[in-house]
């Protein structure tokens, strides 16, 4: 999280002296359930101690004033009500300030200066993080009485309506409402979830980055999510009442295999397993089996890569070392893919080994640094 005095000092050398509210919201991992959250399906995040923090305080106008930290103090302002910013960041606040306005929202104008450290390409929802911040800040600054399930929400709306991704529900929910010490089990189609204790014994979470950003991640997002939408219409020709893949069984599934395009089904095909799998992981955590729990993250991974289609040879390098190491019990790459991060769940007395294994070979296979990320399970959005 950002140093709170930096917000401060830079809030009163741009908007005068004054007092600003200050708000934060993190990013998240997830230990396991990938694409399976706008599949209604089931996922297991957890918000992280990275997160994107503001200064921010209302000027009795209709003008929004922004300054952001990450792009080297980059200065924006657009007017409420008018044209959308060009900007990509600057369309997180027009896309948070108009979902709010549609649902009867009065939001006013604004200052404000943000910047965080979530790692910006590393699968770990830094646009989340920002909307979710954006959307505490305003609930709390105009007196909104948003829900934080209506927070969550607006910002899962903003990427579709303003950013043009048509992400499911996990990542502004992780990041409202995270709770430290725990992972959210999250059903997210009915949007019911439960706090999970998440302190297992003599594990690390590492997360290691490739370095690769999501070229590709924004579009083809789409286009998995259409292939998915494309095998329940299939089932739906036979059960009227499927709306969601949750809803379709690997038997229905395998029945119909000869009416659905084979990747389609392919596509599919993961997003059933994947649910069952976490279930599978859940029930082994209650356990205190992290064991089982690796063998799961290790299948989601395969998954992912050869039915869903979405790593990349660099993240799939890094799983295949893992396996080679006793000390790692399970690694998968998390996010939605062509780049970003492995999560890996590693005994603490082979977290140096691994990671000094995974930075020589990926150097000599890939000329590139992989960056190591240390994170802690934390809270999520709330004012500081």
């Amino acid at each position: 999280m950002i140093d709170k005095k930096i917000l401060k000092d830079k809030f009163a050398n741009y908007f005068g002296e004054g007092k600003p509210r200050f708000f934060t919201a993190p990013g998240r991992i997830n230990i396991i359930g990938e694409h399976t959250d706008y599949n209604g399906g089931y996922v297991l995040p957890g918000a992280v101690d990275k997160a994107i923090s503001m200064a921010i305080r209302p000027n009795g106008t209709q003008l929004v004033n922004l300054i952001s930290i990450d792009h080297d103090d980059a200065a924006l302002f657009f007017r409420i009500g008018g044209p959308q910013p060009k900007e990509q960041w600057a369309s997180y606040f027009f896309g948070v300030i108009e979902e709010m306005r549609q649902r009867g929202a009065n939001v006013g104008g604004f200052d404000a200066v943000f910047g965080g450290d979530v790692p910006l390409g590393a699968g770990m929802s830094s646009s989340a993080a920002l909307e979710s911040c954006v959307g505490t800040a305003l609930n709390a600054l105009f007196d909104l009485k948003f829900s934080k399930q209506e927070l969550a929400k607006i910002g899962q709306m903003t990427e579709h309506h303003y950013i043009g991704v048509r992400c499911g529900i996990m990542d502004q929910f992780a990041s409202i409402f995270g709770q430290k010490g725990h992972v959210v089990r999250l059903d997210c189609r009915s949007l019911m979830f439960d706090l999970v204790p998440f302190k297992p014994k003599g594990i690390e979470i590492v997360l290691i980055d490739t370095m690769v950003k999501h070229t590709l991640a924004s579009s083809e997002y789409n286009v998995r999510r259409a292939q998915c939408e494309e095998g329940v219409a299939v089932i739906k020709k036979y059960r009227p009442e499927v709306e969601l893949l949750r809803d379709v069984t690997m038997e229905e599934l395998e029945a119909h295999h000869a009416e659905m395009d084979p990747m389609s089904f392919k596509r599919c095909a993961f997003v059933i397993n994947e649910n069952k799998r976490l279930m599978a992981a859940c029930a082994a955590m209650e356990k205190g089996d992290f064991v089982e729990v690796g063998k799961q993250i290790y299948a989601t991974h395969d998954g992912l890569s050869q039915e869903y289609g979405v790593s990349c040879p660099e993240l799939d390098f890094i799983v295949d070392i893992a396996r080679e190491h006793k000390d790692v019990l399970g690694a998968r790459m998390m996010g939605g893919g062509f780049g970003g991060c492995v999560i890996a769940l590693v005994k603490k007395e082979g977290v140096a080994d691994y990671i000094a294994d995974v930075k020589e070979k990926y150097m000599v296979k890939f000329d590139k640094d992989p960056r190591v990320i240390e994170v802690e399970i934390s809270d999520g959005a709330r004012e500081i």
